[in-house]
């Protein structure tokens, strides 16, 4: 699947996690997500709806997806984004091999994330408690 040229741009620009993110947005990609920039942050959607969002913290990158709570986290790998977060959910990766070791995790979070939006949940019921 082509990527969005305004989302390229900022990927080319980009100063920190720049592979990291390269190999995000292709795993993204390829599960049939579309893209576009929202908030300065690559956006990744799926009819639409906001799925995901790449973040280019100082000390990691991280993939948050906007109704994580709703997401089974068999994996353990999800995590608040802060004390008051209550939907979005994020995984973090510290380097390329750490993305290319959680793939098969991104593209299972990812599909049930998309599931989620279909099913029309809303963030507010179904919480899993953490």
């Amino acid at each position: 699947m082509a990527g969005n040229p305004e989302v390229d741009k900022a990927f080319s620009n980009a100063m920190r996690w720049r592979q990291e993110a390269d190999q995000l947005r292709e795993i993204l990609l390829e599960c049939g997500l579309t893209e576009e920039l929202k908030w300065g942050n690559p956006c990744y959607a799926h009819d639409g709806r906001n799925i995901c969002i790449i973040q280019r913290m100082k000390n990691f990158l991280a993939l948050m997806f906007f109704k994580g709570a709703l997401l089974r986290d068999p994996n353990g790998v999800l995590e608040r984004q802060g004390p008051n977060s209550r939907a979005g959910f994020r995984m973090r990766f510290t380097g390329v091999q750490d993305v290319a070791r959680k793939a098969k995790s991104i593209r299972a979070y990812t599909r049930e994330a998309i599931e989620v939006e279909q099913a029309g949940l809303l963030d507010g019921k179904g919480f899993h408690d953490r």
